[in-house]
């Protein structure tokens, strides 16, 4: 299927990024220290810190996959964005105001804070490293399969090297902008992104005489699966084991957001915990407005696309939110979204590699490598270099996972997080008992288990949706491993403590008193 304006779709999301890159070499000019590349020099208030943290977690999966899921799958598409909305509820109560209080540029300033340092900075960097790098494939195949459908291109060659290109542009993005600039991207494109879906609902509710019932009613009659599109269960519900593999998927998604490294990473860049409250709050309100526009836009696209155009179209699932527009408003409407959805991209994989590089070089390379020695200049030039590294290999993965539906990738992220990042973070924050082995064994069984569990599950192989569909290696029933591995992530975080007397009483008392009142969190804004 060919639409809109090759050209046109071209020239817009050129001119995105042409503004956005203006904007990001003004504001990056003062880049010099450590506090600045990683934190924006923590100079952003919490409105705007909000709207910057829902531009970041409005990733493509949000948009393109979601869509494309309700228009296919209906009420199971749907629970994407209750999982993810609901997410938010556990990072604001249990995580943002104490991890502000105590960290200072990345998660492991907070997992380390009381334990040995080295051994724990490097899990965590590890850890960090891989929900990047998987959080990263999906966004990179978001960006093939909107190219697919933009320019007509089926060949995977060609894709390719429109992955390549996005990959790029995201590098120029962080070695220039740091934090500061890839924050203004974020915003800039949280608008973007909010605006030109609201449009879209609003045209929807418009043509339908803002009757839902109707526009449900339209949606069952154009669904081959007719009512059951308004059902739960559609695509979960065929087997116990893939019923499991739903249970398993909401529990990625709920514990998920509050473990992700690029989320947590954002609330160091407001002066004070209270700032970083209004951030949640800011963002929760943005999020869930945007995800009731999902409802409409998948429904919409069902009725005035159809299922079976959506399946066939060069991007599949995530053609959907595209393929509407051009349904709606033509030419035009279709190279604004799909610019708006190229800008989406954009900001999230700056977003994610700015975090993973911050991560390897200051608790990698200042904390682990040169003891805490090293410069503020010497630790933002490694983290350049990583940066450059990161883009790469997101290049390559995302070249492979190219064709896969994207919430779906995310919610593998997900996975990780909730397994690895999560447990260890309520432990350090919440249980005085914990300690450097329980950190340890937390971080690397939660990870490993996710990990394991993802590599041979029908996610990878055996199925015809899976990265390698030509091969069967999967022994694990279940396409998300969060059942298990995060239950296996808690469980030897609390059995490594008790195994071990290590205790610090002074640092513990000294870390419970920051996290939950604030007082002494102004040293960690000290370089």
């Amino acid at each position: 299927m060919d639409v809109g304006n090759h050209l046109l779709n071209i020239v817009i999301f050129g001119v995105f990024v042409a503004i956005t890159l203006a904007i990001v070499l003004r504001v990056s000019r003062g880049n010099r220290t450590a506090t600045e590349y990683y934190a924006g020099g923590r100079a952003f208030s919490g409105r705007q810190n909000g709207i910057a943290i829902a531009g970041d977690y409005l990733s493509a999966a949000s948009f393109l996959g979601i869509a494309g899921a309700v228009a296919l799958y209906g009420y199971d598409g749907l629970l994407y964005s209750v999982g993810f909305l609901v997410a938010w509820l556990v990072a604001l109560l249990l995580v943002a105001e104490p991890l502000r209080n105590t960290g200072k540029y990345t998660m492991a300033d907070v997992l380390s804070f009381r334990m040995r340092q080295k051994p724990v900075r490097t899990a965590a960097a590890t850890s960090t490293l891989v929900v990047s790098f998987f959080y990263l494939l999906a966004q990179m195949a978001g960006a093939g399969g909107l190219v697919a459908l933009l320019l007509g291109v089926s060949d995977p060659g060609q894709q390719g090297l429109v992955i390549a290109v996005v990959g790029v542009i995201m590098i120029v993005y962080v070695l220039v902008g740091g934090m500061k600039g890839t924050t203004w991207v974020q915003i800039i494109k949280a608008a973007l992104l909010i605006a030109g879906a609201a449009v879209m609902t609003l045209w929807v509710l418009v043509q339908n005489r803002f009757n839902i019932s109707a526009l449900l009613a339209k949606a069952a009659e154009a669904s081959p699966e007719g009512t059951r599109i308004l059902e739960p269960m559609l695509q979960y519900g065929g087997s116990e084991m893939s019923k499991l593999s739903f249970v398993s998927l909401a529990i990625a998604l709920v514990l998920g957001a509050a473990g992700l490294p690029h989320v947590l990473m954002r609330f160091y860049t407001v002066p004070t915990a209270k700032a970083a409250r209004h951030s949640v709050a800011w963002a929760i309100a943005l999020i869930g407005a945007f995800y009731l526009f999902t409802l409409i836009l998948g429904y919409g696209a069902t009725v005035l696309v159809g299922p079976e155009v959506i399946r066939d179209s060069p991007g599949g699932v995530n053609s959907a939110a595209p393929l509407l527009a051009f349904e709606l408003g033509g030419t035009v409407l279709l190279a604004v979204i799909s610019g708006v959805a190229f800008a989406t991209i954009l900001a999230v994989v700056a977003g994610l590699t700015i975090t993973a590089s911050a991560s390897f070089s200051h608790d990698v390379y200042n904390s682990v490598i040169r003891n805490g020695s090293a410069t503020p200049e010497q630790e933002v030039r490694v983290a350049r270099i990583t940066a450059v590294v990161i883009g790469v290999l997101a290049i390559v993965g995302g070249i492979l996972a190219n064709g896969q539906n994207i919430a779906f990738l995310v919610a593998l992220a997900f996975a990780i997080a909730a397994s690895a990042n999560l447990p260890s973070i309520l432990y350090s924050l919440y249980w005085k008992r914990f300690n450097t082995r329980g950190t340890l064994w937390s971080i690397i069984a939660g990870l490993t288990s996710a990990l394991v569990l993802i590599v041979f599950s029908p996610a990878v192989s055996g199925s015809e949706t899976a990265m390698l569909p030509d091969v069967d290696f999967a022994w694990f029933p279940l396409t998300n491993p969060a059942l298990l591995s995060v239950p296996i992530g808690f469980l030897a975080g609390w059995l490594g403590t008790i195994t071990s007397n290590e205790t610090d009483d002074a640092k513990q008392a000294e870390m419970e008193v920051r996290a939950m009142t604030g007082v002494g969190a102004e040293k960690a804004v000290v370089h």
